[in-house]
């Protein structure tokens, strides 16, 4: 039997502040500006589940890189899919737990690293992005900056790495729907858990929730909940109708070649990697800040906490918040710059949430 576990990162010595950690705002925002001016257009931004704590979302690992839930556990790959009455009950805890769990992501907001970033991708200061995150909350912000004012960048590209929580598919014949409309689905065979849900937003009393929309529950029987199976291979008359799954990619489960072969062209293609938000304890993530190390390309990483790319050739670190750095930086763009694509930026420069989860205290963490 095949043993897996929840990517961390591993055990390293302290290290002292680097000298770009202790340069002061305005310094780190100019540096940030030589590396982009270097980049030419060409660079890559990678992010990770640190972008999304400020709008309410937790992140995976704490400020030491640790796994910020140990006690915490997600239905894996295998899981999920296998074919047998344990496999079921599998599905029904992951999909009661991520019926509660999924609008509060949903409903997330675009906090200002958001904005930022889009505004660098609709300026084609570093216009494509992959991110780990499957919030959604980087096309929500992009998308909130290309309604206004010049279209983004025609180059724009964000890759999902893990994919997005905001469909699902079968797993049989691939049919995609929305999640609101398979979430619909689901209240309306569960009309208790729907009363529940219903409270829990109603009160405020929502269940602790992990970045991939799921919650944690105890004590709860879940033979009681009905999962929907896929009713595009119903309608179509399909001789078995299939397990429905989530478009993200699960523990134990490999990341579709289209987008890892993708990810690796853009990594191929760019001149630059502009790291933020992450400690890269996913192999999938790693490989991308490893191949930019060893084609010779200039890597920055703004991001708290230690890293697996910590000491990686070519690699520079600022260990601080890159929020803050992002819009000190993008002040002296729009400044010194005119146009309805500035215009745009300008308009939302400094709006999103800022709505912290109420576990977190203390320094940011990253995923």
């Amino acid at each position: 039997m095949v043993r897996i576990s929840i990517p961390t990162l591993p055990p390293a010595p302290l290290l002292p502040p680097s000298a770009l950690t202790l340069l002061s705002p305005t310094l780190a925002a100019s540096h940030l500006a030589a590396f982009l001016d270097k980049g030419k257009g060409k660079t890559v931004i990678l992010t990770g589940a640190g972008v999304s704590v400020d709008s309410g979302i937790r992140a995976y690992r704490g400020e030491k890189g640790t796994y910020s839930n140990p006690n915490y556990k997600p239905i894996l790959y295998h899981e999920l899919v296998e074919d047998s009455p344990r496999g079921e009950l599998f599905r029904r805890r992951y999909w009661a737990r991520s019926f509660l769990g999924y609008p509060p992501v949903r409903d997330a907001l675009p906090n200002p690293t958001h904005i930022y970033i889009a505004a660098l991708q609709h300026l084609g200061l570093a216009p494509n992005l992959i991110t780990q995150n499957v919030d959604n909350l980087h096309p929500k912000a992009l998308s909130l900056l290309s309604s206004h004012g010049a279209p983004a960048s025609t180059k724009s590209r964000i890759l999902e790495l893990h994919g997005t929580l905001a469909k699902v598919h079968c797993l049989k014949h691939r049919h995609e729907q929305t999640r609101d409309s398979y979430q619909a689905e689901i209240s309306r065979l569960n009309p208790i858990w729907d009363h529940e849900a219903k409270e829990a937003e109603r009160t405020g009393r929502r269940p602790r929730t992990n970045p991939d929309g799921d919650v944690e529950l105890h004590g709860v029987d879940y033979n009681s909940f009905s999962v929907p199976l896929c009713r595009i291979c119903k309608a179509e008359n399909k001789e078995e109708t299939t397990i429905v799954k989530p478009n993200v990619v699960f523990f134990g489960e490999t990341i579709p070649p289209s987008v890892r072969d993708e990810s690796l062209d853009l990594i191929t293609n760019s001149s630059s990697l502009l790291i933020v938000g992450t400690s890269l304890a996913t192999y999938s993530a790693f490989r991308l800040v490893k191949l930019a190390s060893e084609q010779g390309k200039p890597v920055l990483m703004i991001s708290t906490g230690p890293s697996r790319a910590d000491g990686l050739k070519g690699l520079e670190k600022m260990d601080r918040v890159a929020g803050p750095i992002l819009g000190k930086y993008l002040d002296e763009v729009v400044k010194t710059n005119s146009g309805p694509d500035i215009d745009a930026v300008k308009k939302y420069l400094h709006t999103g949430v800022m709505k912290r989860p109420p576990e977190i205290e203390g320094p940011r963490a990253e995923g």
